[in-house]
């Protein structure tokens, strides 16, 4: 048996040509009056959801909402996301995720960029569902052509960008990843709703459909929590409990009250819960199964996990806005071989090439770092009104990423860092996530991130961000302890003790800030 592929399954799945509102259709008549989300004491069961689903897309049409209209969601995640997202799927209207805490001149602009028709809010979605049929609607949907999201990237680098990704492309992706967590192949069932088949070992996929519990976190307006936080979860039949917040503490005490056995989310959310004096005391035990992603999980980071939840199986994936959710994953099985530092393998029918940071297509030597450049069926069709940037970013049918990543001999990935974020000192490249590595492993460190001063005599001097775990460290002890680690052109230049990280939405720290405030 392969130790890095899913036992019973093959290298390619047969996706079913359906549209992204079969998931919820599927779903909710194989789980029925099965919990699907908890919040603030209310309940929401998988039929609930879908027959509030259809109600919601009657109440489009009858508002005068068209196929192919973009609405947006301005909300936390809520009882009533759900309800809305199906239910404008089902509507054949398209997603436009909205972050309710940008400022509002940034969400009006990405409103107009979308070109919304409507920005719904938690408290509109019981006066839309209002007095309307609980079937779905009539429509027709190009699976292939037709927008299910209209997704904008994180813009933890630059100017945020609409992608547009198809129905298609949304069925695709949920399902590789489903599949891949799941032992699972995909189905349709006899009203042709989408279903999985659970074909694995149960010795080798501990949760079964059905079974599973968690906490979410991970918002709904972001990639990872539409396709993993929700598609996913219904898709898998889980129950989860929704925190609209994070609150370290109450994450932990549900944790223990609900026994949840799966914790997803960004680095950002294990370092706070590891840095929480109720993590050492929390039964964590249930736990069986830990999935990250967002950004890079640090090496020590792993390993306490893994102490604390020694039966977990904990699996880094990676991904981005603009290949639906995500490429590469490592595997979810109990006997599966996973490597600390690294994101896995490519997932089904997904291809991963590293080309040459400088530029080009052709393939870099094996161990040797290159861009990664993913093609697949869940790579977007391109960015909305940016004709320039998507023929950047598509090329000869490779996405590339501008991350930047290397393989190992057995076929691992592992990422190395962001094409943009990478150094130049003296004609040298220095990667900033080699020292962050090295920084997170020093006992006085908590959090820390690695950005390039400018300087016209040497090109960039990396300068660490540095949160300490105790209040007395001293920035020049850190500096020193990192510097007698590293060659002399990766030395650190400058560390600077901070409270905190500014850290967006989705858990991954917000470089561009920590370069604003170095002028």
């Amino acid at each position: 048996m392969s130790l890095t592929w899913p036992p019973h399954l093959g290298k390619k799945l047969d996706y079913p040509e359906v549209a992204a509102g079969a998931i919820l259709a599927g779903s909710a008549r194989r789980f029925g009056d099965h919990v699907a989300f908890r919040h603030n004491g209310a309940e929401l069961s998988y039929e609930q959801l879908w027959l509030q689903a259809c109600q919601f897309a009657n109440g489009l049409v009858s508002r005068g909402v068209k196929a192919g209209d973009r609405v947006a969601l301005r909300m936390p995640n809520c009882l009533p996301f759900p309800v809305a997202y199906y239910g404008l799927l089902l509507a054949a209207a398209t997603f436009v995720p909205v972050n309710p805490l940008m400022p509002e001149p940034v969400i009006e602009a990405q409103l107009a960029d979308a070109g919304a028709v409507l920005a719904v809010r938690s408290g509109d979605v019981a006066g839309i569902c209002a007095g309307q049929p609980d079937s779905p609607p009539a429509v027709e949907i190009d699976i292939y052509r037709d927008l299910a999201h209209l997704a904008y990237t994180g813009g933890t680098t630059g100017r945020s960008k609409g992608v547009r990704l198809p129905h298609r492309n949304v069925v695709v992706n949920t399902l590789q990843f489903a599949c891949w967590q799941s032992g699972s192949v995909p189905a349709l069932d006899d009203a042709g709703g989408l279903v999985l088949d659970q074909v694995s070992d149960p010795a080798e996929y501990r949760i079964r459909l059905g079974q599973g519990s968690a906490i979410n976190l991970t918002p709904w307006f972001h990639a990872m929590g539409t396709i993993g936080g929700l598609n996913i979860l219904l898709l898998t039949g889980f129950t989860a409990i929704l925190h609209d917040r994070f609150d370290p503490a109450a994450y932990l005490a549900d944790a223990a009250k609900y026994g949840i056995n799966y914790m997803g989310g960004a680095p950002a959310l294990f370092a706070a819960l590891l840095a929480c004096p109720d993590f050492a005391t929390t039964d964590l035990t249930r736990v069986l199964a830990v999935g990250s992603g967002a950004a890079p999980m640090p090496h020590e980071m792993t390993k306490a996990l893994q102490r604390k939840m020694p039966d977990a199986v904990i699996a880094e994936g990676y991904g981005l806005t603009e290949v639906t959710m995500g490429v590469a994953a490592s595997p979810c099985f109990t006997s599966g071989l996973r490597k600390v530092g690294t994101v896995g393998v490519p997932v089904f029918d997904t291809e991963v090439k590293l080309a040459p940071v400088e530029g080009g297509t052709e393939e870099v030597p094996l161990g040797e770092r290159g861009e990664i450049c993913v093609r697949g069926p869940q790579v977007m069709l391109g960015y909305l009104n940016r004709p320039e940037e998507t023929a950047q970013t598509l090329v000869d049918g490779w996405l590339h990423t501008g991350d930047i990543g290397v393989f190992d001999e057995d076929g691992f990935l592992s990422i190395v860092d962001r094409k943009k974020d990478m150094l130049i000192y003296k004609g040298y490249n220095v990667y900033p996530r080699e020292l962050e590595e090295l920084l997170i492993a020093h006992p006085d460190v908590a959090m820390a991130a690695v950005v390039g001063r400018k300087s016209d005599d040497v090109g960039e001097l990396p300068v660490a961000f540095v949160v300490p775990s105790r209040p007395d460290v001293r920035a020049g002890d850190v500096m020193a302890a990192i510097n007698e680690q590293v060659v002399p052109y990766k030395r650190l230049r400058e560390v600077i003790v901070t409270d905190q990280l500014p850290v967006s939405a989705a858990g991954k720290i917000l470089k561009r800030e920590l370069r604003d405030r170095l002028g």
